[in-house]
């Protein structure tokens, strides 16, 4: 038997194994990277904001001044889409008697807390809640991004799930896309639309949108608001709120529930 090997034959045979380890190597880097690529986790709603809404922000009343700026008559529910029984709550209204049961903040609810006069500051309490705190009424909203536990009972602000809309971006558009904050509220207590007493209930839903831009030399955000109440109104009710933004937290002031007395 012949045991001779020539060299001629190992050579290109050992050529061979390098090389198919050499390239066994490069396909577990590749599947590495790729596996550390795939493992790497989604940014937090706060890194992917398309728009910023920190800050604070004055309220701009250019609209329903008679509605916001003081206490409506009882009675004067002029523009809301009320049912029969929304109206007859809303004639029973008693400030004296909300006073008394400890219910002043019925007209600083989510239903309403945005349309009150006065200035919001808006921060991340964490990556994933953005929160809004009011100096009307020193009411505290927060807006939570992806799955949350709602509160074990109703709150004045209920329990708001937020999401980002991102805008389309045109082809060959170099700029950032932008978008809109979406909100949806609900679980939360029963409170007025307006100070005299136009009542929500505690099924309503409450969805905002708002939208950050600039006009007239300033920042702003607009707040468009839709309040759904099957048990108060015959339709939905929108609002539109706007706020411009300031350069610092020097006004802000925040005050307890209170309702003025509506002019006689």
């Amino acid at each position: 038997m012949n045991c001779k090997i020539r060299w001629t034959h190992v050579v290109p045979l050992f050529a061979m194994i390098v090389l198919l380890a050499a390239a066994t190597g490069l396909n577990n880097d590749a599947a590495a990277q790729g596996a550390q690529r795939g493992q790497q986790p989604p940014r937090s709603p706060q890194a992917a904001a398309p728009i910023d809404l920190t800050g604070y922000w004055v309220s701009i009343v250019t609209e329903d001044w008679r509605f916001r700026m003081v206490t409506p008559s009882k009675g004067d529910y002029a523009s809301l889409p009320l049912n029969a029984e929304g109206r007859r709550v809303a004639d029973t209204w008693d400030l004296a008697k909300d006073e008394a049961a400890g219910n002043q903040c019925k007209a600083f609810g989510v239903g309403n807390v945005m349309r009150n006069p006065g200035r919001v500051r808006i921060t991340w309490e964490n990556e994933n809640t953005l929160r809004i705190d009011t100096d009307a009424g020193t009411q505290t909203r927060q807006l939570h991004f992806g799955e949350s536990q709602p509160p074990a009972q109703p709150t004045w602000q209920g329990h708001s799930v937020a999401s980002w809309e991102m805008r389309a971006q045109g082809r060959g558009q170099q700029q950032p896309r932008g978008g809109s904050l979406k909100v949806v509220t609900t679980h939360m207590r029963p409170g007025y639309l307006r100070k005299n007493g136009v009542p929500y209930s505690e099924n309503t839903v409450v969805t905002e949108y708002f939208d950050r831009h600039s006009d007239y030399g300033a920042e702003w955000f607009t707040v468009t608001t839709i309040v759904n109440d099957p048990k108060y109104l015959t339709d939905e009710f929108i609002t539109s709120t706007h706020f411009r933004k300031e350069p610092d937290g020097s006004k802000f002031s925040p005050t307890p529930c209170e309702t003025p007395r509506p002019a006689k």
